[in-house]
């Protein structure tokens, strides 16, 4: 359970684009280094080159997190996370742990806005009550940390990988080292029903990298900051609805 923050990531945005993008997931290498590495959406922002993202893969197959497939009569390998194979959670769980993986320690409100691509909570409760069920697993997969100054939700964290505090106080550990004779495995996938398909997951996915303009991590702070008044208000209503009516 001990990822380092390298496999974290990766694994991650495998999970994020499965759901955010399935008509180009599995990821093509390049696809995957891009997600890594996007301006927005990520705490912290790194830069992996190829050979680094291609390491990590190695690493996460070994350990039985993910997989690198390859369609029929296709020259290019994917990658794709099996999580379910290690973990007994589900969907919404699972969206809410990559988000954690991605971005750090966040409050039931912040995740509610940031999983709507994911799986959509109708409620804050739904939301908590998820984050509840993992913390009390056998291997407990979350922990409520409590509130930041300034704010009235609990904060929560992941617990497969070093989080971004822990990242800022140089605590993380060295990348995962693999043997040498570990190669790489590779699954034939069953052939793509229309050569659109093959051509939707070959494509590399753009959404965000290197190539962005400054202006967009000022862009990204400042949509964190609604979000997080949001979620602040959210909490605030929902306080109010559970207060007793004094008609009555």
């Amino acid at each position: 359970m001990d990822l380092t923050a390298e496999e974290l990531r990766v694994l991650c945005v495998l999970v994020e684009k499965s759901f955010t993008t399935p008509e180009q997931y599995p990821l093509t290498t390049n696809a995957l280094v891009t997600g890594c590495n996007q301006r927005t959406s990520r705490d912290p922002v790194v830069a992996y080159s190829t050979s680094e993202v291609d390491g990590v893969m190695q690493s996460l197959r070994t350990t039985g997190w993910a997989r690198t497939v390859r369609m029929t009569g296709s020259r290019t390998n994917k990658h794709k996370h099996v999580v379910a194979e290690k973990l007994p959670i589900n969907d919404s769980q699972l969206a809410l742990l990559a988000v954690l993986g991605l971005r750090g320690p966040q409050s039931p409100g912040e995740l509610k806005t940031r999983t709507e691509r994911y799986v959509g909570f109708e409620s804050f409760g739904e939301v908590v009550d998820e984050l509840e069920s993992m913390a009390v697993m056998e291997i407990p997969l979350v922990r409520n940390i409590g509130t930041r100054p300034g704010q009235s939700q609990d904060r929560w964290v992941q617990l497969v990988g070093p989080t971004a505090d822990e990242l800022s106080d140089g605590q993380s550990g060295p990348p995962r080292q693999v043997d040498a004779s570990d190669h790489v495995s590779v699954d034939v996938a069953p052939e793509a029903t229309s050569a659109q398909s093959h051509t939707a997951l070959d494509r590399p996915i753009l959404d965000g990298g290197p190539s962005e303009e400054p202006t967009v991590t000022s862009l990204s702070q400042a949509v964190d900051r609604l979000e997080r008044r949001v979620a602040e208000l959210e909490d605030a209503l929902a306080k109010l609805r559970r207060q007793p009516d004094p008609a009555d």
